[in-house]
């Protein structure tokens, strides 16, 4: 018929592996359930009821960790999982398992690829592996970094952090390097609490330094005062939960009176913010230094100026998660992408 147009008729052309994505779907193709792509709902994300340690070191290292378990109450349980990370070389055997087992009661297990964690347990990273955390169980990989250039410490913390979020612990102990620097940053940054070996303390000071001049360290302690220190957090954290800061008038009143001593000694007025993460960061504080009231928290700081500079790290850290969300910055950009 005159005029008519012709549609080209739409060729198949054959797909390779990277025509699709991970689902098996050709790329391009209509997606009938977008949901089952982002997640399976048979699997819930998983974060242990039971807070999970993550303990890295070097030069200097077996030391440290014999001091860490020598100073373990022996009248209670932890009630938390220990992770080892030792920087180990490939077919050098560790001596760290049959020690650590001389300091505790705890079952300590050298760890198998899949392992799943378990409450009052010590695992340790076994040679020529890096590990990981995921949904509440360990994975091992064969490192493809050059030897000398691997941060396996840097590896797991980061697992660590988005598996466990706030239930997330992290200790940097003796070491040469930098290794656990980045790992500490992940950790504050979902929320966990992080413990730096004093340098006075160590053979080698290279790591704990270096996760100190992060400026993300909650406690610089002797490695004989950790595990004490960390069970009494844990027990205000998530055993009896801190006094909660609401809406009402005492939790309301309280964070003003912060908000005008941050302002005062660090000139920046949080006063604008989501309120929900900024109680949030101000609850872990409480947590850390074992304060359960928040007017108590708030003469607490009053008190102490170092506390005021802590809260307002944290609360940096709460307020610029935004721009470390890679799903969040996408759906911000999709807008303009649409102009």
């Amino acid at each position: 018929m005159p005029g008519k147009k012709t549609l080209a008729k739409k060729t198949s052309v054959p797909k390779t592996k990277e025509d699709f994505n991970i689902n098996g779907q050709a790329l391009g193709d209509k997606v009938e359930n977008e949901s089952s792509i982002i997640t399976d709902s048979s699997k819930d994300f998983h974060i242990n009821s039971f807070p999970v340690v993550g303990i890295g070191a070097s030069a200097g290292g077996l030391a440290a960790f014999e001091a860490f378990f020598s100073g373990m109450p022996a009248d209670k349980e932890p009630g938390m999982a220990f992770i080892l990370v030792q920087h180990l070389a490939p077919d050098h055997k560790s001596i760290l398992t049959d020690l650590i087992r001389r300091y505790t009661s705890m079952q300590v297990f050298e760890v198998e690829d899949g392992m799943k964690l378990k409450i009052n347990c010590v695992y340790i990273i076994v040679p020529n592996r890096d590990m990981a955390l995921l949904n509440g169980n360990l994975q091992l990989l064969e490192p493809v970094a050059p030897r000398g250039q691997r941060l396996p410490i840097d590896f797991f913390f980061r697992s660590l952090a988005h598996d466990q979020q706030e239930r997330a612990v992290c200790v940097v102990l003796s070491g040469t390097g930098s290794d656990g620097a980045l790992g500490v940053r992940a950790v504050k940054g979902e929320g966990g609490l992080v413990i730096a070996q004093s340098p006075d303390s160590t053979e080698h000071d290279g790591m704990p330094n270096s996760a100190i001049a992060t400026g993300m360290v909650d406690w610089v302690l002797h490695p004989a005062m950790m595990a004490e220190q960390i069970m009494a957090y844990v027990s205000h954290a998530f055993s009896k939960p801190v006094e909660k800061i609401d809406q009402k008038a005492t939790g309301a009143e309280s964070l003003q009176k912060l908000f005008v001593l941050l302002r005062l000694q660090t000139g920046h007025d949080f006063s604008h913010y989501k309120p929900s993460t900024l109680k949030r960061r101000m609850e872990r504080r409480m947590a850390v230094n074992q304060i359960d009231h928040i007017n108590d928290y708030v003469k607490y700081a009053q008190k102490s100026p170092d506390e005021v500079v802590s809260l307002f790290r944290d609360f940096l850290i709460g307020v610029t998660s935004f721009f470390r969300d890679p799903e969040a910055f996408t759906l911000r950009q999709l807008p303009l992408l649409n102009q």
